[in-house]
Formats: C-alpha cells, sequence, structure tokens
C-alpha cells in the first residue's frame, strides 16, 4: 500500500462527504486513497492520464480510467480532484470533466498551497462555486458543486502549436496542456538538437513529450525508423498530433519508460528525461533508464541524453557501458553520449 500524499491526508479527514457516493478521483493522482474509499463510497473509479499510475492501481477493485480524454458514461457525483502541477493542466480537466460528467456534481479540490490550488475558486466559477473548507500540512481543500458545466469540449481546441526551425526545414510542434515545452521549445532540447551524432536504423524516443526530438531526427532522415514513448497519454496524444502536422510517421506507444518495447533492440536511445513528478525531484525513472539502456541496444548502438548539469547520470552511464562522452555543456545542460561495444 503506497503512503498517503498530504492531500490525501487532509481529504481522509473529511470521510463524510464520501459516503454513499459514485465518486471519480482525477488530477494529480499519486497514492491509493481511492482504495480506502471503497470502504465508504458506493463505487470509486479514478481517471488518470498518467500510465504508470493505471497500472498501479490495476487489481485494487477501484475502476480505472486512462487516457487522455474522460470517456465513461458511469454515474459520479463527487468528484475528488488533486490539483495538478499545471495551472494550464488544470484549465483542461476543469473543462473536461464539468462537460462530461454535467451539473449537479459536487466537487472537492485538494492540492499543496505552493501547487497554486488557492487559484481554484476563481478558475471553478464559470462552473460553479466552491470554497475552502479546511487546511493543514500546508494543503487546503476545497468543497462545492458543479451547476453550470463546461457547454463544450473538444480535445483538438486544447493543442498549443509552435514552429521549430530545423536547418531549412519549418515543423509544427503540438502539445496539449500539461505536457512537457507545451509552449515553446525547452533549453534543453534544443542543445541537445545541435549536438546529436549521425544515426541510423531504428531509433527510440523516450520520454517523448510532444516528439519533438524524434520528428526532428525524422524529419531530417526519413529513412529512420522511429519509435516514440511516454509515460502521459496527453504526450502520446500530443507526438501523434506532432507526427501528422509534419506529414511523418512513427512508432508512438504508451509506456513506463521502456516496458512497452521489452525485448527490442534499437540502433539509438535518445531522451531528455524527466527528473520533476508532481512538486518533489524524482530520480528513479531516469535512473532505471539509464541502468537498462544497454539491454534495449544492439552492438554498437548509442545513448543520448540532455539533462541538467548538476545531475550526476555520467557515472550510472559508465556502469553500464563503460564510457560516457560529454557532447555539449553550458552551465545549466549537458549531452551525455554513450556507445555499446558489443
Amino acid at each position: 500500500m503506497m503512503s498517503l500524499t498530504a492531500p490525501s491526508e487532509i481529504a481522509q479527514r473529511h470521510l463524510t462527504l464520501f459516503e454513499n457516493k459514485h465518486v471519480l478521483l482525477a488530477g494529480e493522482l499519486e497514492d491509493d486513497f481511492a482504495r480506502q474509499l471503497l470502504a465508504h463510497a458506493k463505487s470509486v473509479s479514478v481517471f488518470t492520464t498518467h500510465h504508470g499510475y493505471a497500472t498501479r492501481m490495476a487489481d485494487t477493485g477501484v475502476t480505472v480510467h486512462a487516457g487522455a480524454e474522460y470517456d465513461d458514461e458511469q454515474p459520479v457525483d463527487l468528484v475528488l480532484f488533486y490539483w495538478p502541477k499545471s495551472k494550464a493542466e488544470a484549465d483542461f480537466l476543469l473543462a473536461m470533466l464539468t462537460h462530461r460528467l454535467g451539473a449537479n456534481v459536487d466537487w472537492i479540490v485538494v492540492g499543496e498551497n505552493r501547487s497554486g490550488v488557492k487559484s481554484i475558486e476563481k478558475r471553478f466559477a464559470p462552473y460553479g462555486h466552491v470554497a475552502k473548507q479546511d487546511s493543514a500540512r500546508r494543503c487546503s481543500l476545497y468543497y462545492g458543486e458543479c451547476t453550470s458545466p463546461a457547454p463544450q469540449f473538444e480535445l483538438a481546441a486544447w493543442f498549443n502549436d509552435y514552429p521549430l526551425q530545423i536547418t531549412e526545414m519549418a515543423l509544427t510542434i503540438r502539445a496539449l496542456p500539461g505536457v512537457f515545452s507545451q509552449k515553446s521549445l525547452d533549453d534543453g532540447t534544443a542543445l541537445l538538437l545541435k549536438n546529436l551524432p549521425a544515426m541510423e536504423g531504428d531509433v527510440i524516443d523516450v520520454g517523448c513529450g510532444a516528439g519533438v526530438i524524434g520528428t526532428a531526427l525524422l524529419a531530417s532522415n526519413t529513412k529512420l525508423a522511429l519509435t516514440f514513448v511516454d509515460v502521459n497519454h496527453l504526450a502520446v496524444a500530443s507526438t501523434q498530433a506532432t507526427l501528422e502536422a509534419n506529414g511523418l510517421k512513427g512508432s508512438v506507444l504508451v509506456s513506463d519508460m521502456l516496458s512497452a518495447v521489452s525485448g527490442q533492440q534499437f540502433d539509438a536511445i535518445i531522451s531528455n528525461p524527466p527528473f520533476h513528478e508532481g512538486l518533489e525531484t524524482h530520480y528513479h525513472a531516469t535512473e532505471s533508464l539509464l541502468e537498462s539502456a544497454p539491454r534495449y541496444l544492439r552492438r554498437r548502438g548509442q545513448l543520448v541524453i540532455v539533462a541538467n548539469s548538476f545531475l550526476r547520470y555520467p557515472p550510472l552511464i559508465e556502469k553500464g557501458f563503460g564510457q560516457c562522452d560529454t557532447l555539449a555543456k553550458t552551465r545549466r545542460f549537458a549531452v551525455y553520449h554513450a556507445q555499446k561495444a558489443r
């Protein structure tokens, strides 16, 4: 059983609100509080855009809906909404869920104060009214009702498009709220794109986000076979939209790092791996990627990643590959390269 996050602990103080309700949990879900609610609610389900969380919640008795959109038609009369790390993602989810669930649904919103949860009263105003009911552990809980759900919701309307120039080619990047670098190219990826070594064969873009790195590679060399993986369904939808916008083709999979391609091997692994999850800093996913990378590479296969300069990834890469080269480095970022000998 996962330990409860602080937002769940404050929700736990109000279990009477969940009695005999059809409860849906959504937003920044990180623990198994949904499972505890089974003893109090009439039914409990979760909607998550995070494949890893959906996998962890399987076989718990909680109904799990995972994807870029919520489309279930089961009754819901109470939403427990965990405030996301991105206000743009919060707006996206509020519009989607109020539209899909309709009016006369109660809402409980919880989140850490530093996450921006205090803006919920203003952001929920178009759909109804919520008011602060409790605070503890530097978190707040708001309670209210949706009386005016969003009149429409179309996923296509939520993409942000921005241009990306690769040599003489102008590409379009399409990204949904909550996806890394949703509004513009980040400095780390820009540094990686300027320092990519020559590649051939099968390439996998791990933690692909909106598909920027793999799309740039494909545009430069259409002979490459690109696989894109990300744990976030919003990222997968964004990569698919980016490829389509540029007339390119690749295999796009929802995957917790390399889990969806177990048993396969590639000629190159490229990544701008995440190290932020929620409001805390986590390195486990990237460390797991670096540790397992050699098993997923063919002979002479390459690993190329960009990371914050302060992160001590070179020793981990050297452990698996026997060497690690720095292709480029700035005050903030470094591009690391390793090659499998055999």
